[in-house]
């Protein structure tokens, strides 16, 4: 009998690391799944009820606490950092935008970037030599701007996010070249997957608390759109379940290692807008742009699609995620 590879999800509730969860039971993998109460009812019931949930197993874990870490990763083949939720606030509540660089490193980006280290160092004890971490475009935006991007050339100036009050953003750059050096000097194979836009099902009730779940929900409502007027600019996207088959295809490609887009591809809003109104045509559409449309973000998918993983189009998810919403899927 073949034996059943662990894998461990740092994570698990938020909408990234439970549909890695669910990607990951439903091939049949077992599953370490850390949150910060692994008895939450509202958390654990729903990570339990996924198909092959008898093979996921909870444990209440914190990034500021190294230890906390080392029993999810026992025995694990694997580990999925999927748990650095983006800072926008300090621990007094001002914003991340009002911080001067010395709160803004203090409080903003060293908490992420030591946790993930934290976890990474527990890994490394554990001698797990397999590492993906969740992180964001957000690294990945030089200065001055590219009509093309990459995810090797490509990276945005830590000091220059800071200096314009993007601690935030900041933290993403800061942390992807810490754990790419830890890596590096401990043996671990890092991949690092970069998403932005999560469309398609989600996993626990309070998902639906993100956009666009959100704002798609009071469209479907009656409602206001996201915008009053159209922004003339893009956003990018993909489907939760792609963008989960694009982590586990990370870790099961022994030749895999690096930064990934974990895009579809950028679409300027007034085309966003125009797919919403062809299926809910009694929409309240936001007014439109004045200007010409400005071109979408370009991105060079070279090396996402050498994962081999097939994305759905932006009609096809849209449609699914509308429906999906329209089902009332925590009614039932």
């Amino acid at each position: 009998m073949t034996e059943v590879s662990t894998l461990c999800v740092a994570g698990a509730s938020g909408l990234v690391g439970s549909n890695i969860v669910r990607a990951a039971l439903q091939r049949g993998y077992a599953v370490n799944g850390t949150l910060r109460d692994r008895n939450a009812p509202e958390k654990a019931f729903y990570l339990k009820a996924l198909p092959g949930g008898e093979n996921l197993s909870l444990f209440s874990a914190e990034m500021g606490d190294e230890a906390s870490f080392v029993a999810p990763l026992d025995g694990a083949d694997g580990v999925f950092i999927t748990c650095l939720i983006p800072t926008y606030k300090g621990i007094d509540g001002t914003l991340a935008k009002e911080m001067d660089d010395t709160r803004g490193y203090a409080e903003i980006i060293m908490p992420t970037v030591d946790g993930c280290l934290n976890i990474l160092r527990a890994a490394h004890l554990q001698g797990v030599r397999t590492a993906v971490i969740c992180s964001s475009t957000s690294s990945t935006n030089p200065v001055p701007s590219v009509p093309v991007k990459n995810e090797v050339d490509h990276w945005s100036d830590a000091d220059e996010q800071c200096r314009a009050k993007k601690y935030t953003s900041a933290t993403k750059t800061v942390m992807e070249k810490a754990a790419m050096k830890f890596c590096a000097e401990h043996g671990i194979r890092l991949s690092i997957i970069l998403p932005t836009g999560l469309y398609g099902p989600a996993i626990l009730p309070e998902h639906m608390n993100h956009n666009p779940f959100a704002w798609l929900k009071r469209v479907i409502d009656g409602g206001s759109a996201r915008h009053e007027r159209t922004p003339n600019d893009s956003a990018s996207m993909i489907h939760l379940y792609d963008l989960a088959n694009l982590f586990l295809a990370a870790f099961e490609n022994p030749d895999a290692s690096g930064r990934y887009f974990g895009v579809y591809k950028s679409l300027h809003w007034q085309e966003i807008y125009a797919e919403c109104k062809k299926i809910l045509p009694d929409m309240k559409m936001p007014a439109p742009i004045m200007q010409p449309a400005a071109t979408p973000t370009g991105f060079d998918f070279t090396r996402r699609d050498s994962l081999g993983v097939h994305l759905r189009d932006f009609p096809t998810f849209l449609r699914e995620t509308i429906e999906w919403i329209q089902s009332e899927p925590f009614t039932k």
